[in-house]
């Protein structure tokens, strides 16, 4: 992706993030990304391919790190990735937000895209461990984790979370 349009996606992002949806106006997000609406136009022809355009990067992230559990241990994986760093639990919470807000500027590829997270990774996880109930528990903790992170709801401090990472990653193992 060039970095026009990774800058783009970042004002996006941000503006919905900081204002909601109904202040990402197309105008608003060039400006904020520092281009003309023109140049904005040239790479997002609509809000709703801005929307697409971020949910792509959250699907290719998912990809990246079910890459990485299918190559080792998706327990393990699954809660290390359960933390996201700040611009990725940003870009979670605009395209939650759009989602949320409905409307033409979100297309069923996108609500696609965020069901595809939670459904691979319970698909992982069900495959990797061999109680149902265990995996479950898994799966809604690394998925409160990364909730309050992208919420902004307190998480606790890292040694907590690893604690928890260990306790869950000894239970899957039975």
């Amino acid at each position: 992706m060039s970095q026009t349009r990774d800058r783009i996606l970042d004002a996006f992002r941000d503006q919905v993030s900081d204002d909601g949806v109904a202040s990402a106006t197309l105008e608003a997000v060039a400006r904020r990304a520092g281009v003309s609406k023109g140049g904005l136009l040239y790479h997002f022809g609509s809000k709703r391919a801005l929307v697409d355009g971020l949910a792509e990067r959250l699907r290719e992230s998912t990809r990246r790190n079910v890459d990485r559990a299918e190559e080792g241990d998706p327990v393990r994986v699954f809660l290390e990735t359960s933390t996201p760093d700040e611009a990725e639990a940003r870009d979670y919470w605009a395209v939650f937000a759009a989602v949320r807000a409905g409307g033409q500027d979100v297309g069923a590829d996108t609500r696609r895209a965020v069901a595809e997270v939670f459904e691979v990774w319970g698909r992982l996880l069900g495959e990797a461990i061999d109680d149902p109930v265990t995996a479950d528990l898994v799966r809604l903790a690394g998925d409160g984790l990364y909730l309050s992170a992208v919420t902004g709801l307190p998480v606790p401090d890292r040694p907590r979370i690893d604690a928890v990472v260990r306790r869950l990653i000894d239970a899957a193992d039975g």
